[in-house]
């Protein structure tokens, strides 16, 4: 079997395993009461089941399954870890945790995650070589699996959003691995996005389950984690620039968000509707145009990411023309309409 043929056998069956068990989450959300209910900031107007994150952490591990045995370092280390992040997504989503309860279950899983030997271990040097972190490493990582974590479930607002996302910015990460020849990381990234590929089929608009915070954490998490593994046979550079430049709109729509609640003098965790994906639907997008737009978004800067990979300047100008071509016209459009 050749190297294609096994990615895409990591993919079917990840993808064939979370699409199976989303029905089942989502049974198994309404026997234990935890539903999303509609609400001043939700966009549903009936309760839906949560748990769907179960089918996307069981579909991702018996794809990974396939790449690298399960008692490995590294798969030890993301095992324990983010089963760590689901049960307590998963708690938060039965009993919707304080939201320092909460930052304390993510600080632990990535605390989990570097104590089983994983962590950024070397940044590039702008003038040549590397500079090795040393202690610096085990903060930085830390740091990045909480943040990532936190951008995708801040961005779990819209059906199918998260996970197609997740899913384009996993398909970035894995030609990058192509290309560098990190064989693992390409096959365990191919599993995740299989199993988000899965989820989404039961999640796109009209969603009839949600990943909640269990699907979300697990999602930005174990991205974030792949990186780092992908970081590890180079500078982080590339490792972890690649998803977090896949992660764009996300993450900017974080920062945005953080700001603005602390120049309004409220929590950082108190939710309000000025994220990204509100303000599309306030502008007059349908949930699917808001979602497709972010998706094409999402996809030309990881096109971005894989052309900085490849040292293509002609791909990285294309990429970010094209993203604020697609922006300026759909915005125009909608305009028009209005």
């Amino acid at each position: 079997m050749g190297p294609f043929e096994h990615y895409l056998l990591i993919f079917l069956l990840s993808m064939v395993a979370a699409d199976l068990l989303t029905p089942l989450a989502g049974k198994l959300a309404l026997r234990f009461g935890a539903v999303d209910k509609p609400g001043v900031r939700k966009v549903h107007t009936h309760p839906i089941p949560l748990l769907g994150g179960l089918a996307i952490y069981i579909g991702f591990f018996l794809g990974a399954s396939l790449v690298v045995a399960l008692n490995s370092q590294m798969m030890l280390a993301l095992f324990f870890s983010s089963s760590f992040i689901v049960f307590v997504g998963i708690l938060d989503d039965l009993y919707d945790l304080k939201p320092i309860v909460k930052l304390s279950g993510q600080l632990a899983a990535a605390v989990i995650f570097v104590a089983c030997g994983m962590q950024i271990q070397f940044v590039t040097n702008p003038w040549g070589g590397m500079f090795y972190l040393g202690i610096w490493g085990i903060p930085i990582t830390i740091l990045w699996l909480v943040a990532m974590s936190n951008v995708v479930n801040f961005l779990d607002g819209l059906d199918g959003l998260a996970a197609g996302v997740s899913t384009i910015a996993s398909l970035a990460v894995f030609i990058v691995a192509v290309m560098r020849g990190q064989y693992l990381v390409a096959g365990i990234t191919m599993a995740l996005m299989g199993s988000a590929m899965g989820f989404l089929r039961h999640n796109f608009n009209p969603a009839r389950i949600f990943m909640g915070d269990s699907g979300a954490m697990f999602l930005g998490f174990t991205l974030a984690a792949i990186a780092v593994q992908g970081s590890l046979k180079g500078a982080m550079t590339l490792g972890l620039v690649v998803p977090a430049l896949a992660f764009g709109v996300p993450i900017v729509d974080t920062a945005f968000a953080i700001i603005r609640r602390k120049r309004r003098g409220v929590p950082i965790s108190q939710a309000d509707r000025g994220h990204i994906h509100h303000r599309l639907l306030d502008r007059g997008f349908s949930q699917k145009q808001a979602v497709i737009l972010i998706y094409l978004l999402t996809a030309c800067l990881g096109i971005v990411g894989v052309g900085l990979a490849a040292g293509s300047s002609p791909m990285v100008i294309g990429a970010i023309s094209l993203g604020a071509l697609l922006l300026h016209l759909s915005i125009k459009r909608n305009h028009l309409e209005g």
